[in-house]
């Protein structure tokens, strides 16, 4: 369990993330993460670094409940300005990496997922692959830089405002993801484009990667910095706390009330508006019951202010 690197092949250095039960990452996790993709990307062997998760899915964001038992043990807010500092330095660890990196996602990817794979050079996704910041949904902001980098303005607003999630087929559609596979594939379709980066020569890719950070549009550090000043505010206020404090309740309140479930839902658990074959609208709700801690990361405000707990 934890962070891992390995090296199956020549010039390229695989990072694992392992955090069971929904690679939902705690502050240390964060912290080791960009410390392994610096440590892969100053290896002056490695030409391409590959970014993957074991379990059930790539990343849950945060650990919420390691934030929920540091306020209630301390009344503090510790964990949660480790947890907003890991994050700032585990995506920016992705988009400095000296070499490129190649996201590989199967599952969900939410929250600081959005972070780590938005900041990445290429995607390579499993074909149950969702991504999505239920940030709204869980007392904060963020990482709204990193969905831009993923789909277009508007179908970004969107997905942030309700919180939906998209698939890989539809970022593939976007051109954000290079390539979706079947899950088992997975590892070997990432590696396949990693084999093919680093085939180039090394000194030269790693020119490639600075010029092509270079000449982005838009500065992913600084505007992520910018974002998390309203998530600072939102938690000065109350706000953040409010929505925050009502995370989990959702399984129990759905658990206390079966037979109005069956009621919405019809006795088969289908929707009474929609029939079994009916397509799904753009986008799909995420789905927090199936996963323990689907948040995102918080971050510091661009002139030291921490903001929202998780």
């Amino acid at each position: 369990m934890g962070v891992s690197t390995s090296s199956p092949e020549k010039r390229i250095s695989v990072v694992t993330v392992d955090f069971p039960p929904v690679n939902a990452l705690p502050v240390r996790g964060w912290f080791d993460l960009a410390d392994a993709v610096r440590a892969a990307g100053r290896d002056p062997d490695t030409r391409c670094v590959v970014l993957t998760a074991a379990g059930r899915g790539f990343n849950a964001g945060v650990d919420i409940k390691e934030m929920q038992r540091e306020a209630l043990e301390t009344a503090g807010h510790r964990a949660l300005v480790g947890a907003n500092r890991g994050c700032f330095e585990a995506f920016a660890a992705v988009y400095e990496c000296e070499v490129p990196v190649v996201a590989a996602v199967h599952g969900f990817c939410l929250g600081g997922g959005i972070g780590l794979v938005g900041n990445a050079d290429a995607i390579v996704a499993s074909e149950d692959a969702t991504f999505g910041l239920p940030e709204l949904d869980r007392g904060a902001l963020g990482a709204a830089t990193h969905l831009a980098r993923l789909v277009p303005g508007h179908l970004m607003r969107a997905l942030y405002y309700t919180a939906r999630t998209a698939t890989a087929a539809e970022l593939h559609a976007h051109g954000s993801v290079w390539r979706v596979v079947a899950r088992e594939e997975l590892l070997d379709a990432a590696l396949e484009l990693a084999r093919e980066i680093a085939a180039k020569d090394g000194e030269l890719i790693r020119l490639a990667k600075a010029a092509l950070n270079g000449i982005d549009p838009v500065d992913v550090r600084r505007s992520y910095r910018f974002e998390q000043g309203f998530t600072f505010e939102a938690n000065l206020s109350g706000v953040a706390d409010r929505v925050r404090d009502t995370f989990g309740r959702e399984a129990t309140d759905a658990a206390a009330a079966p037979e109005a479930a069956r009621e919405v839902t019809g006795a088969t658990g289908t929707p009474r508006c929609q029939t079994p074959d009916a397509p799904a609208a753009p986008g799909t709700p995420a789905a927090p019951e199936e996963h323990d801690e689907p948040g995102g990361p918080g971050r510091p405000g661009q002139h030291g202010e921490q903001e929202a707990r998780r």
